[in-house]
């Protein structure tokens, strides 16, 4: 790729940016002295090895531009913007740059669900037809050898909220699966025409499932299917109930199914010309207005989605509010795939080694099977998204570490790196003091 000669000069304007910034992004909670002084900090020098790693994805052009921020103890110790948000217009990355989330939708839907079930409007065990009554004749799809169709045969038990939550219902994706699966979802129709989450749910009801609900942990529609059922629970729509509930509260004002204005639309974030695969799904996604999808439907800023991850490190709370009750963030921040839970593991597995999933969120239960093991806490929580972006949790660090880009070409590559990049700057090993690694 050609690298982008505008994106040298940005440098100055996106420092002005971050300290402009920096007093908004910063949540300053109340952190105890002991608990600061029990974790290591990170090392500006190798913090720096961020810093020329993205220089190094700007300068060789494959990457516009990327928003960065490491956050330990409620404040900020790398923030960093950089490149442009489009290389069209020029204009620089700033914290306030708007992203579209894609997948990073899911923990935000899962919340809002989560909610609900804490406020007693529904529970895990819900079956979905109660809410919508297609799935009552859902049917399972199963694949014969050497067969031209699926032999489709009733569920051994419904759909559950719980289920949806982490995706076992056997919902899947269009791209997921086996040929025969992939062929129903791609001759059904879902995204024809004009469809909200009404549509769109009654739609993959009449699809057959890929697996026995609860039988396999396999990526695809599930939180879409949660969105709808949040409408109907609440009675609004789902952007109205994540706005009162969420959003506002926590100050998140950019982060929405639907920009509003030309000075917001002005703020999104671009990929390159070239990559071809998200720009086609963007290109989707801003088509349909009318469907919040729950699954991957919203954009927000770095300043916004900080707020979300600080009051998931804080435990489901933020500037002396509380979003969930202790027991219903334990139970969202917990493995519910993991040995005992009859759960297989399909070859598609994005949590990755080391890791299992909650409700909405990839939850690290133990140090994997690559050795070394790959980079992070017991107890951490993260997720990514097809468009690059990727955020995580780190209870035992008292951090959140957020990545803003937009990129379906190099995400599988700077993922990784990116988070063995922050890792390393926490680790004690090679330090001055001569500490040991923790």
């Amino acid at each position: 790729m050609s690298a982008h000669p505008a994106i040298f000069g940005s440098r100055a304007s996106c420092a002005r940016s971050i300290a402009v910034a920096a007093i908004s992004v910063a949540i300053w909670c109340a952190a105890s002295t002991s608990r600061a002084a029990d974790t290591p900090a990170p090392s500006p020098d190798k913090l720096d090895r961020i810093t020329e790693f993205f220089d190094n994805e700007i300068a060789s052009g494959k990457l516009p531009g990327a928003v960065v921020l490491i956050q330990q103890h409620g404040k900020p110790v790398y923030l960093k913007c950089f490149g442009v948000q489009d290389v069209a217009t020029k204009a620089p990355m700033t914290p306030d740059t708007i992203f579209a989330l894609h997948s990073m939708t899911k923990p935000i839907t899962s919340l809002a669900a989560m909610m609900l079930i804490d406020a007693g409007k529904m529970s895990l065990s819900d079956p979905a037809s109660k809410f919508i009554p297609a799935f009552a004749d859902v049917k399972v799809g199963v694949a014969a050898d050497g067969a031209a169709a699926l032999k489709l045969v009733p569920p051994d038990r419904p759909i559950t909220i719980a289920d949806l939550l982490r995706q076992t219902s056997g919902i899947t994706y269009e791209y997921i699966g086996g040929k025969l699966i992939m062929k129903a979802y791609s001759e059904a129709g879902l995204f024809n025409g004009r469809y909200d989450n009404k549509t769109f749910a009654d739609r993959i009801a009449k699809l057959p499932l890929a697996r026995q609900p609860g039988t396999l942990w396999r990526y695809g529609h599930s939180t879409d299917v949660i969105g709808r059922i949040i409408e109907i629970v609440s009675g609004q729509t789902l952007y109205q109930f994540e706005k009162q509930h969420i959003f506002d509260p926590l100050g998140m004002t950019s982060t929405k199914f639907v920009l509003d204005n030309a000075g917001e639309r002005a703020r999104m974030a671009e990929p390159l010309p070239d990559d071809t695969v998200l720009k086609d799904a963007e290109t989707e996604r801003r088509a349909h207005p009318e469907w919040e999808s729950g699954g991957g439907g919203l954009v927000s800023s770095l300043t916004d989605y900080a707020r979300f991850a600080q009051m998931l490190l804080n435990g489901g709370q933020l500037d002396g509010k509380r979003y969930l009750g202790p027991a219903a963030f334990k139970t969202m921040t917990s493995d519910h795939v993991g040995a005992g839970s009859g759960v297989a593991r399909d070859y598609y597995y994005f949590p990755g080694d080391g890791f299992g999933y909650g409700y909405g969120l990839a939850v690290r239960t133990d140090p994997g099977n690559a050795r070394p093991p790959p980079p992070g806490s017991i107890g951490e929580l993260k997720w990514d998204s097809g468009s690059g972006t990727y955020f995580g949790v780190d209870p035992n660090l008292d951090m959140i570490y957020i990545l803003l880009e937009q990129t379906q070409n190099e995400r599988a590559r700077i993922t990784p790196a990116f988070k063995k990049l922050v890792y390393d700057a926490f680790s004690q090993e090679n330090s001055k003091d001569g500490g040991k690694e923790k």
